[in-house]
């Protein structure tokens, strides 16, 4: 996509979904707080009946998202809520669902636990090998995740859209970490967009919100009888904020994804990481894929130390001249405008999780090192290099 493009699609982000307002009408409606509606006659002739139906706040924001993605969209609670409404409407008993093993955890405890016990087959498989011809053998659902989280590994979208067609699935692609602002995956030729907007979507850490939009409208009336039957309703307060939150969308994520890069070469420098991942990075593994399929590089950086002590100190610590919380802060999640900061231990996958592939791995012994899921990027301060990491004491650095 060339530069005038995004700037276009920049500021569709800024107008999206707001119609031409009446005069002394204001530009963005306020939320709509209603659990009925008054209508005279038919039912079903009057756009809005009731709550857990539709909202008026709702289509706004419906109608603004759609706008941006290319195909009809549904607001969802959460993001947890799309994802379950795309996998519980879509698979059967004795469907077959492929899900990235590094992926994002809880839709994969969601596939493992609830899913399995309804009797659809689920196949975890790493990202870097989803382009085996055998991964989607009888498959109806393959689901991607592009990057990951928090791995941050770039799948093909469209080269695997092309072979899971070919095979009669359907794809979904979770787009939560780049946005649809830098990534289209309905263009690219996924069936279903999914996406958090609790995090860069909205960025201001103050509400809980997901969408679906589809590429083939036909797929949008099982999700809707999803969301209505089950409840996954999205609350007017949060809806009207992510609303408002698209006007900032390309401001935001311009100003994350320049911090990301700047601070995860300064990262790769720095004696006391043993590895670091960001797309953006001209030497890292997934920078030609994400060249191709995306306009920026997201707003997380991921990279790895020694043990959990360094990762502590790096959490805790701080610069001469600052304080923790001038900088950055510990965290559960991103999708807010502070930098903030997390550390886990690299996922080990039980052998069910995985397809057979040549004879067993020797057991493995205890982790070497801790990975530290540094959401860095999320910062809109000035981007201070190495100064965000705190100096590592030498018998640290040399033990690495």
């Amino acid at each position: 996509m060339d530069s005038n493009r995004q700037v276009q699609r920049a500021t569709l982000a800024v107008h999206a979904g707001l119609g031409e307002p009446g005069q002394g009408a204001p530009l963005l409606a306020g939320p709509v707080f209603a659990g009925t509606y008054r209508h005279v006659g038919d039912p079903a002739a009057a756009p809005y009946t009731y709550g857990r139906y539709t909202n008026p706040t709702w289509s706004a924001y419906e109608a603004a998202v759609s706008e941006l993605e290319g195909g009809p969209c549904l607001v969802f609670a959460s993001g947890m809520a799309a994802v379950s409404a795309v996998l519980c409407s879509t698979l059967r008993p004795g469907d077959v669902v492929v899900l990235p093993s590094d992926g994002y955890y809880t839709a994969r405890v969601l596939a493992e636990g609830y899913l399995t016990q309804m009797g659809v087959r689920v196949r975890l498989v790493p990202t870097s090998e989803l382009a085996d011809d055998t991964v989607l053998d009888g498959v109806r659902l393959l689901w991607l995740e592009s990057p990951t989280n928090p791995g941050l590994d770039v799948c093909d979208l469209r080269g695997l859209a092309d072979v899971a067609h070919r095979a009669g699935a359907l794809v979904a692609v979770d787009n939560t970490t780049v946005t649809v602002l830098a990534q289209q995956p309905l263009a690219l030729g996924a069936d279903f967009s999914v996406s958090s907007d609790t995090k860069a979507m909205s960025g201001h850490a103050d509400l809980l919100l997901g969408h679906v939009a589809v590429r083939d409208p036909e797929l949008l009336a099982p999700l809707a009888d999803w969301r209505t039957q089950v409840g996954a309703i999205a609350g007017p307060m949060d809806t009207w904020l992510a609303h408002r939150s698209l006007s900032t969308l390309d401001v935001r994520l311009q100003r994350q994804c320049a911090s990301a890069l700047t601070i995860a070469a300064a990262l790769r420098a720095h004696p006391a990481v043993l590895t670091c991942r960001y797309p953006g990075l001209p030497d890292d593994p997934a920078h030609p894929q994400a060249r191709q399929q995306m306009t920026l590089f997201g707003p997380v950086v991921s990279f790895t130390v020694a043990d959990q002590d360094t990762a502590e100190r790096w959490l805790e610590g701080a610069p001469p001249g600052h304080t923790r919380h001038q900088l950055r802060r510990s965290a559960q999640h991103r999708g807010t405008p502070r930098t903030v900061g997390r550390r886990r231990r690299p996922p080990r996958l039980h052998p069910t999780q995985r397809r057979p592939r040549g004879p067993p791995r020797p057991p493995r012994g205890p982790d070497p090192y801790l990975a530290v899921v540094a959401r860095l990027s999320e910062s809109t301060h000035e981007p201070s290099g190495t100064q965000l990491l705190t100096p590592v004491p030498e018998r640290v650095v040399t033990y690495l």
